[in-house]
């Protein structure tokens, strides 16, 4: 378990911070290699329920050290809050390192989102609202601010003002609001650096070092395979890629590093956000399995929305596993379909051109409708299972069809929302 990458197979929600947090034990390092508050991981352990958006899921294991690496987007604010909020509630100050080449989340991201999303109504592509979006847009605009740029106050105004220019254009001429000052933020940002400063520092060097000494590294990746700007539905996707493949670019770490790739995907579909979903379920359907998933039925972690739900896509989920380049699943929520007496299971799309069972582009996706297979149900609570044999035969059909389905080995499987509840195969 040298570099282990544990990402998600499918739109995102898959339960991957409560992988992180179980396999956090095992680990020196846990790295964010990317993305930033604009998804949560749910994580049930001893300290309680915690939803997770810019801590790195191994606070909780006081060996492991967490780091912010520099692919992600640092929001300050979540940042900070997140840290009082676990120590409100008697959970160990965590190690925690943040990259310097990590760059900064401003309210002028999160405001151009809102203002965005509220401009397209009903072609809204399902922002959080966050500022990813328009975040990674001035990183790669060359406009970011560096979390380094916080110890310098001289560069941050510089650089804060240089931002500015362009979006004060923007907020006028295009959205009818008035103009931003750099004077205006740069005394919080100020007060922020401050407590940000001890945390600070060349994660890189630290990685490198620890890659080298053979030490235990996990990298935990934000939403799903599908979500991925250049493979996802794009444009209804993140503004980070999602894949393993960019793991050890977003946490500073060569690419050969990565050994092992975790996908994560649930027995069942989940997915927050705008954009195509062939295996959707709506009225009474929708409601009884949104109802029964999660830990306290299937709402984001980040909105509150309502999960748009759906059966197991096979499809989807064998292309979300070859673009994470899967050497094992973890398999989450399969407690969740015990009221079934049977499983509908899609495997494959009806399109125009006929049925297909490969990922298709979005405008192919748009149109499709799923084919489905039925498997049987098992009818009865898994939950306190311990060990695969333990399982009713209809379950271990339901994971060994999988299995077969998406081509890699299913080693673990979540039967409940609490770290305890894994049984490994």
């Amino acid at each position: 378990m040298t570099v282990t990458a544990i990402v998600g197979a499918n739109w995102g929600d898959e339960g991957k911070g409560k992988v992180t947090d179980l396999l956090a034990g095992q680990t020196s390092y846990v790295v964010r290699f990317q993305g930033g508050s604009n998804a949560g991981h749910t994580i049930i352990n001893d300290f309680g329920k915690f939803a997770l958006h810019m801590l790195p899921s191994g606070v909780f294991n006081p060996n492991v050290t967490n780091i912010i690496g520099p692919g992600t987007a640092l929001d300050i604010g979540v940042l900070l809050d997140e840290l009082k909020d676990l120590s409100a509630r008697g959970v160990p100050t965590p190690r925690l390192m943040i990259s310097d080449r990590a760059q900064l989340v401003l309210p002028v991201h999160r405001l151009l989102d809102e203002l965005e999303e509220e401009r397209l109504g009903n072609n809204g592509f399902g922002s959080t609202k966050r500022g990813i979006a328009p975040f990674y847009a001035d990183k790669y605009m060359k406009l970011g601010i560096q979390a380094a740029d916080l110890l310098e106050p001289a560069r941050l105004r510089n650089r804060m003002e240089r931002l500015l220019e362009t979006k004060n254009v923007l907020l006028q001429q295009f959205y009818g609001r008035p103009s931003i000052q750099a004077e205006e933020w740069l005394p919080e940002l100020l007060e922020q650096a401050k407590l940000l400063a001890p945390y600070i520092g060349d994660t890189t060097s630290l990685l490198h070092k620890a890659y080298r000494h053979g030490d235990p590294i996990l990298l935990e990746g934000q939403l799903g395979a599908l979500r991925d700007p250049d493979h996802g539905i794009y444009p209804f996707t993140t503004s980070s890629s999602t894949l393993a493949g960019y793991a050890p670019v977003g946490a500073g770490l060569p690419p050969y590093a990565v050994q092992n790739v975790i996908a994560v995907t649930k027995a069942y579909s989940s997915c927050v956000g705008a954009g195509p979903f062939v295996t959707e379920l709506h009225g009474e359907k929708a409601e009884e399995l949104r109802k029964r998933g999660g830990d306290a039925g299937e709402y984001g972690v980040t909105t509150g929305r309502p999960r748009r739900v759906g059966w197991f896509d096979a499809v989807a989920t064998r292309y979300g596993c070859r673009l994470q380049g899967a050497t094992s699943v973890v398999l989450t929520n399969l407690d969740v379909l015990g009221y079934l007496e049977e499983i509908p299971v899609c495997v494959g799309y009806e399109t125009t051109g006929g049925i297909i069972d490969n990922f298709p582009i979005t405008s192919k996706l748009e149109g499709a409708k799923p084919v489905y297979q039925r498997m049987p149900g098992w009818k009865c609570e898994i939950s306190d299972a311990k060990r695969y044999d333990e399982l009713p035969d209809a379950a271990k059909q339901y994971i060994e069809w999988m299995e077969s389905e998406i081509g890699v080995p299913i080693e673990t499987i979540s039967v409940g929302p609490r770290r305890d509840q894994v049984i490994k195969r």
